[in-house]
């Protein structure tokens, strides 16, 4: 099986005075804006880090569904944040970690088996994979 999806982006200017507009195959985003200032002084739009992070905590969350299930236990809730880390470094910015936070409610786990079952979650779900260079660390709550 292989599943195909698109996200574009437009750009028009220069670095600092530009404006970009990011665009997803489903629709979610449609022309959204960003640029320089969404991404470095905090002004309204988006950012490529913000996401990856949302990616990142989707498809994290996702996957730990997956091993849930496997493992005879269903969420009755689950919340991930994944804060991506942009720095400069020698060359350039780089993304230079990214941690995931995770609190949920799971009947019958306990901390340590919540704590087993997202590290695996962790390890296995796609996105966690392609951004396999940047170090990935998490934490868990269970609620």
């Amino acid at each position: 099986m292989q599943i195909n999806r698109t996200g574009s982006a437009q750009w028009s200017g220069g670095l600092k005075d530009g404006k970009g507009l990011i665009s997803t195959q489903s629709g979610a985003l449609n022309n959204y804006p960003y640029g320089f200032a969404s991404r470095f002084e905090g002004i309204p739009g988006t950012n490529p880090e913000e996401l990856i992070g949302a990616a990142h905590a989707g498809c994290f969350t996702m996957a730990l569904s997956l091993i849930l299930g496997e493992a005879g236990l269903k969420a009755d809730h689950m919340e991930t944040s994944a804060k991506v880390t942009l720095e400069s470094v020698e060359g350039g910015f780089a993304i230079t970690a990214i941690h995931l936070s995770l609190t949920g409610s799971i009947p019958g786990a306990d901390q340590a088996k919540f704590e087993e079952l997202a590290g695996k979650a962790k390890a296995g779900c796609p996105v966690s994979k392609a951004l396999s260079a940047v170090p990935i660390t998490l934490d868990v709550k269970l609620a």
